[in-house]
């Protein structure tokens, strides 16, 4: 079985996933954070479920990069440091800055975390640093990867911005949930989900691949659900909620 079958296998597997996952989270609530409740078998630490099961996203599409023939060229080397810029961040310095963090965390939802992160990681690193003819030179010239790394660089900064304004909600020992203003909170309740759905837009417009694609349509088909779910707990939750507010989508849903 060669490296282009199985690449071929898994992307459609991505975009199959994408289609289960965003109906499934209409009708189920993903159960952690603010929504974590019992009934889905063993758990641990919120801190140390989240670092286990991106790790894989880190490593997988660097080996990817390191065994595959593009380690000399620049276009790849950038695609690499985006990459890693975002995960390393969001696997590592995330988790370790988060409240809460020996909240429970169900050990199913890092078990489906790692499997999507695997595969992603070697659907996007096989077909950039192995599969796709290589890009040309000039490609960072180009008007696609320009657009693209600006979208990808905009999200970044939201969703880093947006975790910062929601871990400094709370005063030290201070418990339980409050209404997160500033930022983007002024148009959306999630927009570090809206931060991270525009980074992987980006990466799909900067690659322009079918692999970029599928995990941007992952990423919108995992994160709107969730943001259509906590949009609806803040409004249950809190009579004085900001009714202008739209879920993910500033101005739209």
């Amino acid at each position: 079985m060669d490296s282009l079958f199985i690449y071929k296998i898994l992307l459609k597997t991505v975009f199959i996933a994408s289609a289960i996952v965003f109906i499934s989270l209409y009708l189920v609530d993903a159960p952690y954070g603010r929504h974590v409740r019992s009934g889905w078998g063993p758990t641990l630490g919120a801190r140390a479920g989240w670092i286990i099961m991106e790790t894989p996203a880190v490593i997988v599409i660097a080996l990817c990069f390191i065994y595959g023939n593009r380690t000399g060229d620049a276009v790849s080397i950038t695609f690499l440091a985006l990459w890693e810029l975002h995960y390393i961040q969001r696997t590592y310095v995330f988790p370790l800055l988060m409240q809460g963090g020996n909240k429970e965390f169900p050990i199913l939802i890092s078990l489906f975390a790692i499997i999507f992160n695997v595969i992603n990681g070697y659907v996007n690193g096989q077909y950039l640093f192995n599969i796709a003819p290589m890009y040309p030179h000039g490609y960072m010239l180009d008007p696609k990867f320009i657009a693209g790394v600006i979208i990808f660089l905009a999200g970044f900064a939201i969703n880093i911005n947006s975790d910062h304004i929601l871990r400094n909600l709370r005063k030290p020992g201070e418990t339980g949930y409050k209404i997160p203003t500033g930022g983007f909170f002024k148009f959306v309740s999630c927009p570090n989900y809206f931060g991270e759905i525009l980074e992987w837009t980006g990466w799909a417009i900067l690659t322009w691949s079918a692999s970029g694609l599928s995990f941007a349509v992952f990423t919108a088909a995992n994160l709107v659900p969730r943001a259509h779910a906590n949009h609806k707990w803040y409004l249950a939750n809190f009579p004085s909620y900001p009714k202008n507010r739209k879920r993910v989508i500033p101005f739209i849903y």
